[in-house]
């Protein structure tokens, strides 16, 4: 485990990510998100969800600036993370 790396909950998903290409923030984000190595169901439209719904997913992945985010603004950044 390299001293500049996050700190990780999944170290073998966050690995698998770099490997990838992805950035470290990223990775660590991806790897520390509950049930992100999980496949499930069709999720719902960021659209057909309320802002604090929205708020909250934005919190598990760990969006910045999210409390000041509009609905447009975390659906965005949701998507782009």
């Amino acid at each position: 485990m390299a001293k500049d790396r996050p700190s990780v909950k999944n170290d073998e998903q966050y690995e698998a990510l770099r490997d990838e290409g992805m950035s470290k923030h990223k990775a660590a984000r991806i790897a520390n998100t509950p049930d992100a190595g999980k496949k499930g169901g069709e999720a719902e439209n960021y659209e057909d969800r309320t802002k604090d719904e929205l708020y909250e997913q934005a919190k598990k992945v760990g969006i910045e600036g999210r409390s000041k985010m509009s609905k447009e603004e975390l659906i965005e950044a949701l998507r782009n993370s």
